[in-house]
């Protein structure tokens, strides 16, 4: 049941998070605009609510910059989300058409939302591009049965389709009913361990307790392995994965860093930072460092991140 990279499963896992594991998926963030007010929600200040594109930690203002980030980042996959990508159909399409002509069919695209905008047209639109559709239900904010039927209609048009649902401890038994509900119009069910962020912290904190290190709801865990062996007795033949904060730390985003492409004068760590040279935060040369030095030159020994934001974990002056 456990896997390799610290999440669990039952009958394997979805392909879309194959490819996500091994840091090979590109995020495109649609926009932060949704219509649904979920209080769980973990996005930051700076994309909540915020119509901007994303793709990973680069702001987009035109497809040629995600495209320079998917080859940056040495992507094989997208995942696109947002925000409710629904809400913006035709960027969507506009955005992974764009991937798909330059790195071709293989190049594995999935796919984000809410129910709220579920319709035949959005749904056919969509899946003749995507290969893979992740659906987060409402009813654990608003007790609603219109899911079950959004998903349904879902259902006629993608082959690979899933539901993705936060593991909220006390809500284990409703997401157990709810998955016994839907199994035989879904291919496979995604279980998030439940994370504390910037935006739902207040919240978080007074419905549940942290574990130690405190980012991640205590009991979220248990839960999922708690509705996974429940499935497990009754023999379902669903995909179930239950992904943990781990797994996203430790596995998607290290890996990620691996693969990021950096400068020829950087020397990458086994974390997926890397370490540069820098005078004036320029990134210079071994051999360009030392005259500096002779020069009486101030030349730091930076660590950092490989992405566009460039985030500094260590500066040392040498």
């Amino acid at each position: 049941m456990k896997t390799p990279f610290c999440s669990y499963c039952l009958n394997g896992i979805p392909k879309g998070c194959k490819y996500c594991v091994k840091g090979q998926k590109l995020v495109l963030f649609i926009s932060g605009i949704c219509k649904r007010n979920c209080w769980y929600c973990s996005l930051s200040e700076k994309r909540k609510n915020v119509d901007k594109i994303w793709a990973n930690e680069k702001e987009c203002k035109n497809i040629k910059d995600m495209i320079k980030e998917a080859e940056d980042s040495r992507a094989l996959g997208a995942g696109v989300t947002g925000g409710d990508p629904l809400l913006f159909v035709e960027r969507t399409l506009k955005y992974v058409k764009a991937l798909r002509k330059k790195f071709g069919k293989k190049f594995h695209i999935h796919i984000y939302f809410p129910t709220k905008f579920i319709s035949e047209s959005n749904m056919k639109k969509l899946s003749k591009h995507i290969d893979e559709a992740r659906i987060h239900p409402e009813f654990l904010i608003n007790g609603r049965t219109e899911d079950i039927e959004k998903i349904k209609l879902a259902r006629k048009y993608w082959r690979n389709l899933g539901i993705e649902l936060p593991l909220l401890p006390d809500k284990k038994k409703e997401i157990l009913s709810f998955i016994l509900k839907v199994g035989r119009d879904v291919d496979f069910v995604n279980l998030n361990e439940l994370e504390l962020s910037e935006t739902n912290c207040n919240l978080m904190t007074k419905k549940y307790k942290l574990k130690e290190g405190g980012y991640v709801v205590s009991g979220s865990k248990e839960a999922g392995l708690w509705i996974l062996k429940e499935l497990e007795k009754r023999k379902i033949r669903l995909k179930i994965h239950l992904c943990t904060a781990d797994l996203k730390n430790q596995f998607q985003f290290k890996n990620r860093l691996l693969r990021h492409k950096i400068d020829k004068n950087g020397r990458r760590t086994s974390d997926g930072t890397v370490v540069y040279l820098k005078h004036k935060n320029k990134i210079i040369s071994e051999t360009s460092a030392k005259k500096l030095l002779k020069k009486g030159k101030k030349v730091f020994r930076v660590e950092e991140y490989p992405t566009v934001d460039g985030i500094e974990v260590e500066r040392e002056e040498i």
